[in-house]
């Protein structure tokens, strides 16, 4: 038995992007291991120039993801006014740069699931920099606006952290009581869970996976927005094995 944090995420739009290539912002059907930490990270009041501390939480913790409701695609077509890029000039705010000029107008497409719901299970490593309980604390009441992706996709539901006892990430969730505005949520979308995606020391290796994914998803530099792969495994739900 270990211990476990277990939280809920919910927002009506999420952005939960992949690797970006070009104009086209893809969106997975659940979220990222950077955009999990970012969101802890920012719970505690972490600024994003503060590289060592990112680079602690991504050594300190273990993450797993059930898709409780994977949502429906949304996409936006996207344009913006922009400077073009120049040698060493970076400006600090929007104002400053559409106080550039000449400016270009860039198009983009940015995809998004709406009405998505994920229960998340974190556990500490060796080198976690802070306890689950002071985590389960900071997303009662986090420094920063918590978002799912973007800053224009805000929370819909309060994560109701809970650290819980259990054998493993899924046991942890199902753990988990579940408040009143969840339950109705949960009824009101149909959520079924249906897949777990976790860190492959999560789940015991005796209990059968669908397949282990790569993702580049492990913060490498939060300055410079650079991401390692890592391995993950993947579960249908229920589980093959009663274990």
């Amino acid at each position: 038995m270990r211990e476990f944090l277990v939280f809920v995420l919910h927002a009506p739009i999420a952005a939960l992007g992949g690797v970006a290539v070009g104009e086209r912002r893809s969106s997975e059907t659940r979220p990222a291991r950077s955009a999990l930490l970012g969101l802890l990270a920012a719970a505690l009041g972490i600024e994003r120039t503060e590289e060592e501390r990112h680079v602690a939480m991504e050594r300190g913790y273990g993450v797993a993801v059930r898709v409780d409701a994977a949502g429906t695609p949304l996409v936006d077509y996207h344009t913006a006014q922009v400077p073009p890029a120049r040698r060493g000039q970076r400006h600090a705010t929007r104002r400053e740069e559409l106080d550039a000029k000449p400016l270009e107008t860039i198009l983009s497409r940015r995809d998004y699931r709406t009405d998505a719901l994920f229960t998340v299970a974190v556990w500490a490593r060796a080198d976690a920099p802070v306890t689950l309980d002071a985590l389960s604390e900071a997303l009662r009441q986090p420094r920063f606006c918590l978002s799912l992706g973007r800053k224009s996709c805000p929370l819909g539901l309060p994560p109701a952290p809970a650290v819980v006892c259990a054998e493993h990430a899924l046991g942890a969730m199902q753990a988990r009581a579940e408040p009143e505005p969840e339950r109705l949520l949960r009824h009101a979308l149909r959520a079924r869970p249906s897949v777990l995606a976790t860190d492959v020391d999560g789940m015991p290796d005796d209990v059968r996976w669908r397949w282990t994914e790569a993702r580049r998803d492990s913060i490498s530099s939060r300055n410079r927005w650079q991401f390692a792969l890592r391995s993950e495994r993947v579960f249908d739900l229920p589980l093959d094995s009663p274990s």
